[in-house]
């Protein structure tokens, strides 16, 4: 898996990724870089976009999406839950070509990617495994977790989320890749998150 990392705009700048198929199909994670730079990006690999998958709505994470939907025709996959066309979860239904699969599981060219359902953040939120990295969005961040006093949060539901990935059969080298600030691993954060190991609660 050819995998790329680009800063979305400031002042937050968000953690998103660029995948690029053995086909030459362009994946991104979490559109919220400005849309030029993914279009240099996949022009400089030689790729065209196909898909933009989305860990949750939130508008630092899905700012480049309508216009790279309609430069390219790309899917887009999201939870609907997370469409609700307002200032803080800006994409409308419409925006969204694609749900996740029923049986959780996305195949693009020779990737597989895998779909959690870790609401808790947002109510649509998800972490996405794909080849031995775990894209997870806002839900699990390194030393910490997602916020959930934000409308559509919940304490109780990021408990479930933290406590599903936990347990999840990955090995502990399984990266982390998450929405904002460092990388890190599946087992660092078994070890040593408090939110992770329920500490917390």
């Amino acid at each position: 898996m050819k995998l790329q990392h680009i800063y979305g705009v400031p002042p937050l700048y968000t953690n998103t990724f660029l995948i690029i198929t053995k086909e030459k199909h362009g994946i991104i994670i979490d559109a919220a870089a400005e849309p030029a730079t993914y279009q240099k990006a996949l022009e400089e690999a030689g790729a065209a976009l196909s898909h933009i998958l989305l860990t949750h709505g939130h508008y630092d994470h899905v700012g480049a999406v309508a216009a790279l939907k309609k430069a390219t025709g790309c899917k887009v996959y999201m939870d609907p839950a997370d469409a609700a066309g307002s200032q803080l979860l800006p994409l409308t239904p419409d925006a969204i070509t694609d749900t996740w699969p029923a049986n959780d599981e996305l195949m693009i060219d020779e990737l597989t990617f895998k779909i959690y359902h870790t609401p808790g953040h947002t109510p649509g939120g998800v972490c996405l495994w794909c080849d031995g990295v775990l894209f997870s969005g806002d839900t699990l961040f390194a030393g910490s977790c997602g916020r959930t006093d934000f409308p559509g949060g919940s304490m109780r539901q990021m408990q479930q989320s933290l406590s599903l990935l936990a347990a999840l059969p990955l090995p502990d080298e399984t990266k982390v890749l998450p929405g904002h600030e460092d990388f890190t691993t599946l087992g660092q954060e078994r070890r040593s998150n408090p939110y992770m190991n329920e500490a917390w609660f």
